[in-house]
């Protein structure tokens, strides 16, 4: 799906989004990854949802977003409460979604002017 182009040009913005990659500011990534606003998108090094560990969010919680919306992939999964324990200790919501809803849910907060991370685990 394509996306609109809005004024948030100079932020990480989803351009459009496929069942196994994304595109940011039309750039095409097929691989998992970390994007935030004002922050090039980077690889995530998780092999799979379920191969989820604490350690994997710890580059997430170091930037501090006051969300983090994590792509679980075609379908919506939710994360043991476990894993992401850090991250709720410091009051950073994580919130579950399939990946084309977690991309949407980012753009919005993004425009919004919200500290907001996208994760996503592609299938």
């Amino acid at each position: 799906m394509k996306l609109h182009s809005t004024t948030t040009q100079h932020y990480q913005t989803v351009t459009a989004y496929f069942d196994n990659a994304v595109e940011i500011n039309a750039v095409r990534f097929d691989y998992n990854l970390v994007v935030m606003p004002e922050v090039a998108p980077a690889a995530w090094p998780v092999a799979s949802f379920d191969a989820l560990t604490p350690e994997n969010f710890a580059p997430i919680e170091a930037a501090s977003p006051d969300v983090v919306i994590l792509g679980t992939g075609k379908r919506q999964r939710f994360i043991h409460p476990r894993l992401i324990a850090n991250l709720t200790a410091r009051r950073i919501g994580v919130e579950c979604m399939d990946s084309q809803a977690a991309c949407r849910t980012y753009n919005i907060l993004m425009t919004e002017g919200r500290r907001v991370a996208l994760a996503l685990i592609f299938d």
